[in-house]
């Protein structure tokens, strides 16, 4: 059973590309799109918000001018909401892709009555490009739309299974918390995600789920409150 009845679901680009590390990886994204199709079927509202981190990282970028750096980094998000949309429409779901710009006939303007219209017909919506400015983050992004769609909370699916104290991949005995406060990431700048995005999450008290992809049912479980991941409460 759901815990949950609005999620925003946050995909990282790496996570599309599987063990390929850039492009997409049909083989991976099939069970994910199963996955939030089962959570549609039991009456869970998803939105999902995608990286773009398998086709471009600006910021490492020394020659591009940063604004577009992050342009580009925009139109990546677009590609991967478009490929992965039509993945889920594979397994029998109905999407939509909105960005916070026009993009021809690939995907609509993002307003909240039109999100609160398609996914009260069940269909998943996809928010693409960002904010749609320079400068700012998917995490951003992921907090703003989780905030303006009145979301329950936002599940971070990534390929590690939590927040640790340090490198569990260079520190076998790192250690995972299971739980931790948004105010701490805030006031400590842990960099667990992005500042700008914790201080939206914790002003406007919108809590997260970190949690590891590749587990079976990874999905299914953080919305049914069984995630081994660790919660990040705003209370």
């Amino acid at each position: 059973m759901s815990k949950y009845k609005r999620v925003l679901l946050k995909l990282s680009g790496e996570a599309l590309a599987g063990d390929k590390g850039t492009g997409f990886d049909e083989a991976t994204c099939v069970p994910v799109a199963k996955q939030i199709k089962d959570l549609v079927d039991a009456g869970t509202e998803v939105a999902i918000v995608i990286g773009g981190g398998n086709f471009w990282r600006g910021r490492s970028s020394e020659t591009i001018d940063r604004t577009k750096a992050d342009q580009i980094g925009m139109m990546a998000t677009v590609m991967n909401c478009i490929y992965m949309s039509e993945i889920c429409r594979s397994v029998g779901l109905m999407t939509q892709v909105l960005t916070p710009f026009s993009c021809g006939s690939f995907t609509k303007l993002f307003s909240k009555d039109r999100v609160n219209k398609y996914l009260g017909k069940g269909m998943v919506v996809f928010f693409a490009g960002g904010t749609g400015h320079p400068y700012f983050s998917t995490d951003t992004a992921t907090a703003l739309r989780a905030i303006e769609i009145d979301a329950d909370i936002i599940l971070a699916a990534k390929s590690i299974d939590g927040v640790y104290d340090c490198d569990p991949a260079v520190n076998p005995d790192a250690k995972k918390y299971d739980s931790m406060q948004m105010a701490d990431i805030v006031d400590n700048k842990l960099g667990v995600v992005d500042l700008a995005a914790a201080v939206l999450c914790l002003e406007n008290k919108m809590p997260m789920l970190i949690f590891g992809l590749n587990e079976e049912n990874s999905i299914a479980n953080a919305v049914a409150g069984k995630s081994n991941g660790t919660i990040i409460t705003v209370d």
